[in-house]
């Protein structure tokens, strides 16, 4: 009898007019190859988030639609928001 726990980035979109990126992990818990449970988590992230600690896939796709004009206005936006 084997237990087996394993986390799936099974949903990675890109959102809005910042282009946010939602992640969807996958808790998924197996025995003996059957899966048991599948629990999920998601986060966001912003243009202006470090994406360092990130999969190569999910820093692939901020790379590529989080252009400077998209930072730009990111950062115009959040500064409007605190003003």
């Amino acid at each position: 009898m084997a237990i087996e726990k394993t986390i799936e980035q099974d949903k990675i979109e890109v959102v809005g007019q910042y282009k946010a990126v939602q992640v969807r992990e996958a808790s998924v818990i197996k025995e003996d190859g059957t899966e048991l449970t599948r629990s999920f988590r998601r986060y966001v992230l912003h243009p202006d988030a470090d994406i360092s600690g990130e999969t190569a896939e999910v820093q692939a796709i901020c790379n590529a639609v989080w252009t400077d004009d998209i930072k730009t206005a990111w950062t115009e936006f959040q500064a409007a928001q605190a003003a």
